[in-house]
């Protein structure tokens, strides 16, 4: 018999079953190679004593299954690290629920009768205000801070006696020795429950609406 060139394109392939085991074994770094030098061993003794393999072809195949075997291999191991990953995510998932997602807007959140909200500021003011506004535009109250530093400051406004659906929006109003201070306004959430969607974590909020996780801008 004369040899032939060793196929190795169907080592990644089930060849003849449809078993779970055989899919395995074709997964399989250790049982692709195990196949590649048992056909190896069949050519060499089947081989043509007048036209040997050259050195060239041999290295030639050599290397073919070692790159089928080394992406076999990666792929096994970036298999276990999406599963890692994913075990992390749920694990941290889980540690959020109960806590306040602070989300860039200017609504309160509402536990109860309580409004929650937060605002960070770009610099020290010497007065700072915080106006809730109504569904008509009209002020509903106004809680007077004072001096505040620069930086992150959370708020609670109590709104016995008025419905929470009549609340449309806060206002800050920051300004240091006559000048306007810059403020961006954050809505305080509990987060109820976490999910995931195509790998993705999505919270779902006290007041019944989904974001993504990366639409939170920080925990408290």
């Amino acid at each position: 018999m004369f040899a032939t060139p060793i196929d190795t394109s169907g080592l990644g392939t089930a060849v003849g079953s449809t078993t779970g085991t055989a899919a395995r074994n074709n997964m399989d770094p250790e049982a692709s190679q195990d196949r590649f030098l048992k056909l190896l061993v069949a050519q060499l003794n089947n081989q043509d004593p007048m036209n040997p393999m050259d050195n060239a072809q041999m290295t030639t195949q050599m290397a073919q299954i070692n790159t089928v075997s080394g992406i076999q291999e990666l792929n096994a191991t970036l298999k276990g690290m999406a599963a890692q990953f994913g075990s992390i995510q749920s694990l941290q998932g889980t540690s959020l629920i109960g806590r306040e997602a602070l989300v860039e807007g200017n609504t309160l959140g509402f536990d109860g009768s309580v409004g929650k909200g937060a605002m960070r500021l770009g610099a020290n003011a010497g007065s700072v205000t915080v106006d809730v506004i109504g569904r008509n535009g009209q002020v509903l109250d106004t809680l007077d801070f004072g001096a505040l530093t620069a930086g992150q400051h959370s708020f609670n406004w109590d709104g016995t006696g008025i419905d929470p659906t009549q609340v449309a929006s806060f206002r800050v109003n920051a300004a240091d020795g006559g000048q306007p201070v810059t403020a961006t306004t954050y809505s305080r959430q509990t987060v109820t429950s976490v999910g995931f969607s195509n790998g993705a974590m999505n919270l779902q909020l006290q007041d019944g609406s989904t974001l993504g996780y990366d639409q939170v801008a920080t925990f408290l």
